[in-house]
C-alpha cells in the first residue's frame, strides 16, 4: 500500500498516465491526493476527470482555482478565457455527471501528518479554523446554493481575513486563501496578483508559508498552485507544482509509511501545452 502526492495535472492526461505507470500505482492497493487544478489548460481535462472518478476513493483530489472556474464557466458566471481548454467536458455527455462530482471534492485534507491545500492558508488560521472554512465553502459547493455562490465567488475584495466576516465575503476570502494564495503581508492581506517566483515578491509581502508566527506552523502543508516556484521540500511546507502543463514536469511524492519523512520524489516530463505567460 502506497501513498502519493501529486501536483497541478491542468488536463494533462498523458503524462498523468506515465506517471501512475511509472511508480505501479494499484487503486485497489494505493491512494492518490491530488492537491487541485485537475483540469484546465492541457489537452485532456475530460480524460483525467474520466480517470480520476474511474479510481474511486483512490483518489483524493482537491479543488483549485481552475477546477471552481470550470464550475463558474459550466453555470454561466464566467467567461471563458482565449487559453481555457475545458470545452471537452463541457460539451461531454458526461458534463454533469462530471460536474457533480467535481463539486464534491474537498478544499482542504488532513492526512498522515499533512495538511493539504491547493493554494495557501492564511497566518491567522490553526489547523482546525482551516479544515473548519474549508468545510463551510464545501457545503455551499454541494447543496443548492451553488449558483448563487459561484456568481459572487471571485473577487479580490476583501482582502484579509476578520472573523466577523459573513456570507458571500467570508466565503470568497476562504475561497481565495486555499486556491489562490503566493503572497500575503505578515499581518495576512492577501497580493492575488503576483505571481512570480520567491524573489518576486510583491513589496510589503512575502511568501504565505514564510510569514512569521503563522498559526500553522507547527503542521506541515502540502500545495500546488505555484508553478514558478517548483519543487519545495522542507520540513514544514512541500510545493508540487512543476509547471507541467507548461513543458515542466509532472510531480509525484510517495510518502514514507514510517512517518520518518524520507519522501520519495518521482517526476513525469511533460508535453508544453500552454506557452510561458499564458
Amino acid at each position: 500500500m502506497a501513498h502519493y502526492l501529486v501536483g497541478d495535472v491542468q488536463g494533462c492526461d498523458a503524462p498523468l498516465g506515465r506517471l501512475l505507470e511509472k511508480v505501479g500505482f494499484s487503486p485497489s492497493r494505493d491512494t492518490l491526493y491530488l492537491l487541485g487544478d485537475l483540469v484546465n489548460r492541457g489537452p485532456a481535462s475530460a480524460a483525467v476527470l474520466r480517470r480520476l472518478m474511474a479510481y474511486g476513493d483512490a483518489a483524493q483530489c482537491l479543488l483549485g482555482n481552475h477546477d471552481l472556474s470550470l464550475l463558474a464557466t459550466a453555470h454561466g458566471h464566467r467567461a471563458p478565457h482565449r487559453n481555457d481548454t475545458m470545452d471537452d467536458i463541457l460539451r461531454s455527455p458526461e458534463r454533469e455527471a462530471m460536474l457533480d462530482w467535481l463539486r464534491h471534492r474537498p478544499m482542504a485534507l488532513h492526512a498522515h501528518g499533512l495538511l493539504m491545500v491547493h493554494g495557501g492558508v492564511l497566518p491567522q488560521w490553526d489547523l482546525r479554523q482551516v479544515l473548519q472554512l474549508a468545510g463551510e465553502v464545501e457545503s455551499v459547493l454541494r447543496g443548492p446554493g451553488l449558483v448563487d455562490f459561484l456568481a459572487r465567488m471571485w473577487g479580490n475584495q476583501p482582502d484579509r481575513w476578520d472573523d466577523a466576516l459573513a456570507g458571500a465575503d467570508r466565503l470568497r476570502v476562504v475561497v481565495n486563501a486555499l486556491t489562490r494564495l503566493r503572497f500575503c503581508t505578515p499581518e495576512g492581506v492577501m497580493d492575488l496578483r503576483a505571481s512570480g517566483g520567491l524573489h518576486q515578491a510583491p513589496p510589503g509581502t512575502l511568501a504565505w508559508f514564510d510569514v512569521p508566527d503563522r498559526r500553522t506552523a507547527g503542521v506541515c502543508i502540502a500545495f500546488g498552485h505555484w508553478s514558478t516556484l517548483g519543487y519545495v521540500r522542507r520540513p514544514d511546507v512541500i510545493g508540487l507544482d512543476t509547471g507541467c502543463v507548461w513543458g515542466g514536469c509532472l510531480s509525484a511524492l510517495r510518502l514514507d509509511a514510517s512517518g520518518a519523512g524520507a519522501h520519495e520524489l518521482l517526476q513525469e516530463n511533460c508535453e508544453q501545452a500552454q506557452a510561458p505567460g499564458e
